[in-house]
């Protein structure tokens, strides 16, 4: 199973819990889905739009900066916006250093976070 630290699961798989002012950096630890000689070179992310939405989940720079890897096995996405009660997919595709090409998917619910 993927790691993502802090995200939750219900009958659907993996998701996490947004506000919409937060600017927040999710992680993706592929490690159990690579091979031990293998390590990731480069990753993509693509964000579900949800139809009519005034403030959309993006990546709040580009995906030059707001998409890296680390360690060769995790891939971290920085995103931000999002509007109340919207619930969207986050594919994370990588590419090997062997040239495998993999895809693990989770969600984000954006809900105004209280203590």
């Amino acid at each position: 199973m993927a790691n993502l630290t802090g995200a939750r699961k219900d009958n659907k798989g993996l998701f996490f819990v947004k506000d919409t002012n937060s600017n927040l950096q999710f992680g993706l630890d592929f490690t159990d889905y690579l091979k031990a000689t293998d390590a990731i070179s480069s990753a993509s992310v693509t964000i579900s739009t949800v139809s009519g939405d005034a403030a959309p989940l993006r990546l709040p720079t580009d995906a030059s900066t707001d998409v890296t890897v680390s360690g060769g096995n995790t891939v971290f996405v920085r995103l931000s916006g999002g509007s109340i009660q919207n619930v969207y997919t986050i594919k994370v595709t990588i590419v090997t250093s062997q040239g495998d090409t993999d895809s693990r998917s989770f969600r984000i619910k954006v809900q105004e976070k209280l203590l």
